[in-house]
């Protein structure tokens, strides 16, 4: 008894460890690039020229190439390209296949493999486009397409369809006719530039689609949704934060998907947004191998909540066509969030959705907390797994109209005041 006690508090020092681990801050370091100077380094125009995006540059710099992956490389650009840069390859174990920040960006010849829920636009939003690079699925928000280019290409990407061009989709935004389509419909009032990546724009470029968008009356805030920050932390300059401040309420979707992401450089990047006054939250995707586990998961919410960043959503993977090696069941994701609730801090859990697929738009998917309900009463349990009973009030016949009428006096007692 006293040595299965002996290994158990043992076992426990040594998980506990693993977790605190995933969640200090380090550098990404050099790598191979040891012996580049400071100034070509933190140039983040440099880190883009110097991407990884062929076979040969892969078996140059990773010790170990497993053949899923020699052959996944060998047919990578027919379907999306291949690009990491230096700065993000120096996150991964390059002897290791399974290294989760890897099976994100380092291609593999499961991509090849479809399954009768594949599809090429799961989302739907070709269907949802008013004109080219426009998505309007949503009542009163747009999703504004800026460009078919990444600072490096997730092999899960929803619209590998057309980022990179690797499947010849030909995307070609045109940002008047998108910002005339959003200037006609007053009824949008909420735009996320997205693509492709929007930081990739030259800050002149970026800044004069914000103006644009800010001309524009009824529009009342605008969200950039990039991965930059992560691929790329020293694109996340001095300027560039001093120019999107201009263009306040301006909130940013970062995606992260493991806590060894979340690094010095990146934490760095994402302060000087949040300084700049910048709302921060995070769009992970629930990934096999990746992020599939509770440890995991609470080491980044936590450690993103360090960054300063929200959690916001935590996606179950699209059907992207050649994803299903990297797709969960939503089971996982059901006990990863009943593990999550209650368990952190409430600003640490992220939504569970799932992107209803051909164009359903996001569906909240939790664990159950409701037993029973009826015109009585409403049976819940905590997360503890305790049960608990709450009295089901009777709703008063009140009419819309009486409650705007309502709000509208109350308005004009406190004007008059």
């Amino acid at each position: 008894m006293m040595v299965d006690e002996t290994f158990s508090k043992q076992e426990l020092s040594r998980v506990s460890e693993e977790f605190l681990s995933l969640k200090r801050f380090t550098s990404g370091g050099r790598g191979p690039w040891h012996a580049v100077p400071d100034s070509d380094w933190n140039d983040w125009k440099w880190q883009l020229k110097h991407r990884i995006n062929n076979l040969e540059h892969l078996e140059a710099n990773l010790t170990y190439l497993s053949a899923e992956e020699l052959q996944g490389a060998e047919l990578a650009n027919t379907k999306l390209a291949l690009g990491i840069t230096p700065y993000f390859f120096n996150l991964m174990d390059t002897n290791n296949p399974r290294c989760p920040i890897r099976r994100q960006v380092v291609p593999r010849v499961e991509e090849t493999h479809q399954t009768s829920w594949d599809m090429s636009d799961p989302c739907g939003e070709d269907d949802h486009s008013p004109v080219p690079g426009l998505v309007h699925r949503y009542p009163d928000r747009v999703l504004f397409l800026v460009t078919d280019r990444c600072a490096a290409y997730c092999r899960y990407c929803t619209r590998s369809r057309l980022v990179s061009n690797a499947s010849g989709y030909g995307f070609t935004p045109d940002y008047q006719r998108q910002i005339d389509y959003i200037r006609r419909h007053p009824e949008i009032r909420d735009v996320l530039l997205s693509g492709g990546d929007p930081l990739l724009l030259s800050d002149t470029k970026l800044e004069f689609l914000l103006k644009s968008l800010r001309d524009i009356p009824h529009l009342e805030f605008i969200r950039i949704g990039s991965r930059i920050p992560i691929f790329l932390p020293q694109r996340i300059t001095p300027d560039l934060c001093e120019m999107l401040k201009q263009f306040h309420p301006l909130f940013m979707s970062i995606h992260t998907n493991h806590p060894r992401e979340l690094t010095l450089e990146v934490k760095e990047g994402l302060e000087r947004l949040a300084n700049a006054g910048i709302p921060l939250g995070n769009q992970s995707v629930l990934l096999r191998g990746v992020n599939d586990s509770v440890p995991i998961m609470k080491a980044l919410i936590q450690k993103l909540l360090m960054c300063r960043v929200r959690p916001y959503y935590l996606y179950q993977c699209d059907l992207i066509s050649g994803s299903s090696h990297l797709r969960t069941s939503v089971r996982k994701g059901i006990e990863i969030m009943r593990q999550l609730r209650g368990h952190t801090t409430g600003y640490a859990v992220p939504q569970y959705v799932i992107d209803a697929p051909g164009g359903g738009g996001k569906v909240p998917i939790n664990p159950e907390y409701i037993l029973s309900h009826n015109s009585e009463r409403v049976v819940i349990r905590n997360f503890e797994g305790k049960v608990f009973e709450y009295p089901e009030q009777v709703d008063l016949p009140e009419t819309q109209e009486d409650s705007i009428a309502c709000c509208s006096q109350t308005a004009e007692g406190i004007s008059q005041d």
